[in-house]
């Protein structure tokens, strides 16, 4: 069941952020094209503003040029003393604090949309950081009905306990939307020309919810955050394996004990050994290599989420 206050004014104060990763080109050229001609941002009760997230690795187009920028919005960095030492995206978090937050304040940003490219074969990803997000669950929604041709699933990734740490975090609400298979570097005009259109469909469900229209209970499916998984690794750390073609692409697809997961070097296989049956996201990510992860484990749930209020006396329901 889902259940977090959810916002009871307007959301004035709205931001899409692209390039936080500097070599995810959908986030970095759409936010570049708004930047120049805003208008597409605008709606009667609000108007988003367009950031390019972490601009020296997008201009150098690499993932980041110090440390993870999304990583690096927790506590640890934006609440030390900055000094000459500090990772240029650490410096970049606390700017961005200032920006669109300060996190976990009443002066921040009301919601950050927050556009990624994979180059794993999620398709269409919509990242919330869990279920009781009332909000987030209805916008997922909104979304999945605006294409129900096109599978749309939702990924929990904040783990229990864990501090948020993502680039949408230090606004009181946010989402991240997560295209792919898309190479580093490279342009897609699939993936562009659908992570727009995923944008203003965003902007759109939120000019309704200013507009006083309320949004009816339902359940959906989503895909909650277990464990991540390392490749099989030599006694020195170097990779002994890769992941197994029969895993390879399946995103989403359920992954039954026996399964093979990796092949390795030496012709073996390794199989899946859990008794659960859980669903493998990220596989063979390539920016995921450095951090350890062949691919993440999650969950299928099916959650029951409520109602979302409108702001007026007098809504329109939407079914």
């Amino acid at each position: 069941m889902c259940s977090l206050p959810v916002p009871r004014e307007p959301l004035r104060r709205v931001a899409v952020t692209g390039g936080t990763h500097g070599n995810e080109m959908s986030g970095v050229y759409l936010a570049r094209h708004w930047l120049r001609e805003p208008g597409e941002l605008q709606r009667p009760s609000f108007s988003a503003i367009p950031v390019i997230a972490n601009p020296e690795a997008t201009a150098a187009c690499r993932r980041y040029v110090g440390r993870d920028l999304n990583r690096t919005f927790t506590s640890l960095f934006l609440n030390t003393r900055a000094t000459a030492d500090d990772p240029y995206e650490v410096t970049r978090a606390r700017e961005l604090n200032q920006l669109l937050g300060p996190k976990a304040s009443g002066k921040a940003f009301d919601f950050v949309l927050d556009l990624h490219n994979t180059t794993a074969n999620v398709g269409t990803c919509l990242i919330a950081n869990a279920e009781h997000n009332v909000f987030a669950m209805h916008l997922c929604r909104h979304l999945q009905l605006q294409s129900p041709e096109l599978p749309c699933r939702v990924f929990l990734h904040q783990l229990p306990g864990e501090e948020s740490y993502s680039v949408n975090s230090v606004a009181k609400n946010g989402m991240v939307l997560e295209l792919g298979p898309q190479p580093q570097g490279v342009l897609r005009a699939d993936l562009f020309s659908r992570m727009r259109a995923l944008v203003g469909s965003t902007l759109d469900f939120i000019e309704l919810f200013n507009q006083g229209t309320a949004f009816s209970a339902f359940e959906m499916e989503a895909y909650r955050i277990v464990s991540p998984v390392d490749f099989p690794r030599t006694e020195d750390g170097d990779l002994a394996g890769t992941v197994h073609p029969q895993l390879q692409d399946r995103d989403f697809e359920p992954l039954q004990p026996g399964m093979p997961i990796f092949q390795m070097f030496n012709g073996k296989d390794v199989l899946y050994d859990r008794k659960t049956t859980l669903y493998p996201v990220f596989i063979n990510e390539a920016a995921y290599y450095e951090k350890g992860i062949a691919f993440v484990q999650t969950e299928k749930l099916t959650l029951s989420v409520p109602a979302l209020p409108a702001l007026t006396p007098n809504p329109t329901t939407i079914p």
